[in-house]
């Protein structure tokens, strides 16, 4: 009968052991990150569908208010070019406000703080 002996793996084994179980490891983590990172993207895809249907019910709102809007003009005696330059001219108010709400927002770029941060500058006082 062989009795087997077990013997003590060297220094060699050990780190090949630690690089392979390493290497593994951040497989592992590749792994989740992309898996994660997929299950994000899956998310924000259905995210912009639900906003972009949200918006396009917005709009056909909008036009049923504003067709509304005029046919209540024209049937208080306003005539239809009126009543449609009346409409149009409330539209071009809004998309200007709109305008320039979006340009106020656009004028600070993204990251500033942190730029301010790591050039060691002060904070700027909130607006």
């Amino acid at each position: 009968m062989e009795t087997a002996t077990r013997r003590t793996p060297g220094l060699g084994e050990v780190i090949g052991r630690l690089l392979g179980e390493g290497r593994q490891l951040v497989a592992d983590y590749a792994e989740l990150g992309i898996l994660d990172a997929r299950r994000a993207a899956i998310r924000l895809a259905w995210i912009l569908g639900a906003v972009l249907v949200a918006a396009v019910l917005i709009v056909t709102s909008w036009m049923g208010l504003v067709a509304a809007s005029i046919v209540f003009a024209w049937g208080h005696g306003a005539s239809w070019p009126i009543a449609l330059a009346i409409a149009a001219a409330l539209n071009l108010v809004a998309a200007g406000v709109l305008g320039r709400f979006t340009l106020r927002l656009a004028k600070e770029l993204p990251f500033t703080a942190l730029l301010r941060q790591l050039r060691g500058r002060d904070p700027e006082p909130p607006q």
